[in-house]
């Protein structure tokens, strides 16, 4: 028997792989782009003007951007790309800069805002009982409500699960007790065994009469799920929708993803955190070695906040408008279990939520803060303040993936151990593989767990969630975590970063550079 010649099933493939959509929708932007490039340049070759013009929108660009409402670090990079390239900087960032958005969707942003705020009130007795603690978490609460409209509740609990797959093991235990909705809203779900299981209760709850109700981003799911999935499931009876359609034509909201995770449950039980729902998640595939991420359970009166911003965005999608108020259970209150303040954050509504609860856990630590994220892209603000607080004397530590699953955005977070252990902090990188937690802990006493990476796109451009937590029980499960995690780990010295090769240190300042648009 004659042997097949090596690399041939790579041959066969290379039509399916030539005509996925991601392929095809992605080199249809790239020749749009290279289309306006060229154009420019050649009018810039042939009418000595266009030299001048381009220099005035040149500098009209560098000044919108300097006067902007984005972060400092993120307008920098687009200025040093426009300088340097003002044809191709200025096509990029006029196509993928900033958040800007139609007067159109601006209404319909406006509109969610609105949906929310009419949905969620603050009770005055909730928050003179955080008040009444006499620490930084009545600062905590009232900036979540007067700027992102998200109250704080204490009728509720949390769980909290330190792998994925204790999470998807209570995930379909909360499912199969669903007796009137199931919402899911999630960045990546992938084919496979952990969506399969899900997807066979998902069918049979709607075929029993319940509303369930699908969202998933068409861009984190593009090499996942087959083209026009939501219709697939709307055979089923489960309404879907693909967020923000990744098509091949330009457009700047393909920024803007929905990253957020959302599994909600009759109102009364809710999942959110670093857990998609595809095999990785829960390491029945091993991509980028163990997969260690996070998950929170909220019970009680906190999941109407997650209810409602997940209607919101819905009628957002769907293009449609209902009352919230229908969804909203009776009976949804337990005994109180600490504070518990889920929310959103939008970027489409100049209000960084993520970036400032961050921030805020950070400068309250009085002992110690530490951190879990799979990518460490920092702004001169976060990292000043991680800075700061590890010279005042506070034990400042975060995780990262010691397996990364992009090189260039672990090349970026090795470029800020550095000025981070230099000041004190210390850095340990996660050996069995990747870190996909997102979570922060103060003190023991306040903590966040949600969707939001401590990089620019998390931070800045995309959709996400999170719960904040305040003397909840889960906090003392939230500091075991970190308390197993760290011995998984090696520390990354200062020693060790000044020892960088000088070919790897010119690379991580380059990307650096840029890191902002990564």
């Amino acid at each position: 028997i004659r042997k097949k010649p090596k690399g041939s099933a790579s041959v066969r493939n290379l039509p399916k792989l030539l005509f996925q959509r991601v392929v095809v929708v992605s080199l249809g932007i790239l020749l749009q782009i290279l289309f306006v490039v060229a154009g420019m340049d050649w009018l810039r070759e042939y009418w000595h003007w266009m030299k001048t013009a381009m220099d005035v929108v040149k500098w009209v660009a560098v000044l919108t951007i300097m006067t902007g409402r984005s972060n400092p670090s993120y307008k920098m990079a687009w200025i040093i790309l426009i300088l340097a390239f003002p044809v191709a900087g200025i096509t990029i960032y006029l196509l993928f800069g900033g958040n800007r958005v139609s007067s159109h969707e601006a209404r319909k942003m406006a509109g969610i805002e609105r949906v929310t705020t009419n949905a969620l009130t603050q009770d005055p007795e909730v928050l003179a009982q955080i008040e009444a603690r006499g620490d930084d978490a009545y600062n905590h609460a009232r900036y979540l409500f007067s700027c992102a409209h998200y109250p704080a509740y204490e009728r509720s609990d949390a769980a909290y699960f330190p792998g994925g797959e204790p999470c998807f093991a209570a995930m379909l235990e909360e499912l199969e007790k669903a007796k009137q909705y199931i919402f899911l809203e999630f960045f990546i779900i992938g084919n496979g065994e952990m969506w399969g299981k899900i997807l066979d209760i998902l069918k049979r709850k709607a075929a029993a009469g319940l509303d369930v109700r699908v969202l998933y981003d068409d861009f984190g799911c593009i090499t996942r799920l087959p083209m026009g999935y939501a219709k697939k499931l709307g055979k089923f009876g489960i309404r879907a929708h693909a967020v923000n359609p990744y098509l091949p034509v330009l457009n700047g909201r393909m920024n803007n993803r929905d990253h957020r995770k959302l599994m909600i449950i009759d109102g009364k039980a809710a999942f959110t955190g670093g857990v998609n729902l595809a095999d990785e998640y829960i390491n029945l595939t091993h991509p980028h070695g163990h997969w260690k991420d996070c998950a929170v359970l909220v019970r009680g009166e906190a999941v109407w906040s997650m209810t409602a911003m997940f209607l919101a965005f819905w009628g957002y999608v769907d293009r449609s408008a209902e009352d919230l108020s229908v969804f909203r259970p009776r009976d949804a209150a337990v005994p109180s279990d600490g504070f518990l303040q889920p929310f959103a954050d939008s970027p489409l509504d100049h209000e960084n939520v993520g970036a400032s609860m961050y921030q805020s856990l950070i400068r309250s630590a009085r002992r110690y803060v530490w951190l879990m994220t799979p990518y460490l892209i920092l702004d001169d603000e976060m990292l000043s303040a991680l800075c700061t607080a590890a010279k005042t004397g506070l034990d400042v530590r975060i995780v990262t993936p010691g397996v990364p699953d992009k090189w260039y955005v672990h090349a970026v977070t090795r470029a800020n151990y550095e000025a981070l252990t230099a000041a004190g902090v210390r850095i340990y990188e996660y050996t069995p593989g990747f870190v996909h937690s997102k979570l922060a802990l103060a003190d023991g006493k306040f903590a966040l767990v949600g969707t939001v990476n401590l990089d620019f796109r998390s931070l800045y451009l995309h959709f996400e969630d999170g719960v904040y937590l305040c003397g909840a029980s889960a906090i003392e499960d939230i500091h075991a975590d970190f308390a197993a995690t760290f011995p998984k780990c090696e520390e990354i010295t200062y020693a060790a970063c000044k020892r960088t090769h000088p070919g790897q240190r010119l690379l991580q300042t380059l990307l650096k550079l840029f890191s902002p648009l990564l």
